[in-house]
């Protein structure tokens, strides 16, 4: 039986010192059943282990940002040996050079790039580069999940106290006409979006008419290549669907887990943030430990793995095999319109449904509760280059488990007596309740 007694320890502490108990809200306790959010330890490929020493084939692999896997060694390697010659310097490196062009030959139209830590960095050097360019304020920002922490977008979720009103408006993936009444109805710098998802890939000529519609409207066209990056392909969802955007926003898997983000695009816009521009500059991204070299060093490694070992193949067969898995467990206990699989095979979520065929946080949670039981941890089914046909089938065995508690939570009509603890919630929610947690007195 898999016990959680060290970890629950660590995660009361870390309540006490830090605000939510972690530090970004995707990783919080309440998004794991009561009791059972493990404190990790130490990773290997696509395995981690927490405080109390259980071992998980993990999934989502550092919210999508751990493509090749745990503890890579050629990256590990490349990082060893730059920081042992300084980490941060007063001028530029000839790395931060490389590590340019390196980027450059990849990504497809893109003129210029500029490199970051957070992705929040990029998309607001954008939003901001946007404005300055156009001499616009609103922002045209695709309903789609999270684009940024600064108050553009926060303040537009259920997590917006502290934020003024924002000039963002929204627009539904996937409708041209929507989206030309927004542009037609509002003065907008840029529209930003992310060119596909898991869950939506875009219609026959949708992205060619945003491109269009952005030209005729001369709005920006800005691209969130954060998941997309080097997970649809090197060169992102612009490489895939032959689309080039005016800006586009990176991170999360270049570094393969470490801290980098970049901004890149058309010349002339980006030298606005320059010194070869007789315009007015735009304070566009300026950070101490952008050009820090553990982390080009790590995406240059990324690089030569991307070029020399396929790990979008690799990762694409590990979810289509898992997939296949999983969807012959489902059928099997005849639950596969209630337990489902959706997304594209590198990035694969799982969808929990109730009785009445709802979306159901409550069976999300039972879900997670009996994969965590039998070895696997994970908020989606997100494939890395590191799961192997070995890890497909442990995690496959523990969804056959998960799946007969599934069943039996179907039939009776209630997860009662089968949850422990209260559901997952939202991670961007208005208040802590459901998951509210005692306030400490004194």
């Amino acid at each position: 039986m898999t016990e959680f007694r060290r970890s629950a320890d660590a995660q009361a502490r870390l309540h006490e010192l830090v605000p939510g108990g972690a530090h970004t809200y995707a990783r919080g306790a309440d998004q794991y059943p009561e009791g059972m959010a493990p404190v990790l330890v130490r990773g290997h490929g696509c395995r981690v282990t927490d405080c109390d020493g259980n071992e998980f084939v993990e999934y989502g692999m550092g919210l999508r940002s751990v493509t090749l896997g745990h503890g890579y060694r050629p990256v590990v390697d490349a990082v060893t040996a730059a920081i042992a010659d300084g980490v941060n310097f007063s001028r530029p490196t000839v790395l931060e050079l490389a590590a340019a062009e390196d980027f450059l030959s990849m990504v497809p139209g893109a003129e210029m790039v500029k490199f970051a830590k957070n992705g929040s960095d990029a998309t607001t050097a954008a939003v901001r580069l946007s404005r300055a360019v156009t001499g616009r304020v609103t922002v045209a920002a695709c309903a789609q999940p999270f684009f940024s922490v600064d108050d553009w977008f926060i303040g537009t979720t259920a997590m917006s106290a502290g934020i003024p009103g924002q000039p963002t408006v929204s627009f539904p993936y996937g409708d041209l006409p929507a989206l030309e009444q927004v542009l037609a109805g509002h003065e907008v710098a840029c529209v930003i979006m992310e060119a596909a998802t898991a869950l939506h890939e875009p219609p026959p000529g949708y992205l060619a008419g945003v491109r269009e519609l952005c030209d005729r409207y001369a709005t920006l066209l800005v691209f969130d290549e954060m998941i997309t990056g080097f997970r649809w392909a090197a060169g992102g969802a612009q490489q895939v669907y032959d689309v080039v955007p005016d800006l586009s926003c990176w991170g999360k898997a270049m570094g393969n887990g470490f801290p980098i983000t970049a901004l890149a695009g058309r010349r002339e816009y980006l030298e606005r943030g320059g010194l070869r521009t007789a315009a007015e500059r735009v304070f566009l991204l300026s950070t101490t430990h952008g050009p820090e070299t553990g982390s080009l060093a790590a995406f240059r490694a990324v690089v030569r793995a991307y070029a020399t070992t396929d790990p979008i193949a690799r990762m694409e067969r590990a979810g289509r095999r898992l997939r296949a898995g999983v969807e012959e467990v489902t059928a099997e206990f005849g639950i596969g319109d209630r337990l489902r699989i959706a997304g594209r095979p590198s990035c694969l979520v799982f969808q929990t449904l109730d009785p009445d065929g709802m979306p159901s946080q409550e069976y999300r949670t039972l879900f997670l509760q009996e994969l965590l039981r039998r070895g696997v941890l994970g908020q989606s089914f997100v494939t890395s280059a590191a799961h192997t046909d070995p890890d497909i089938d442990e995690t496959v065995e523990a969804c056959r488990g998960a799946a007969a508690v599934y069943q039996r939570a179907l039939e009776q009509g209630t997860v009662a007596g089968l949850l422990e603890g209260r559901p997952v919630a939202p991670a961007l929610r208005a208040h802590a309740a459901p998951r509210r947690l005692a306030e400490v007195v004194g």
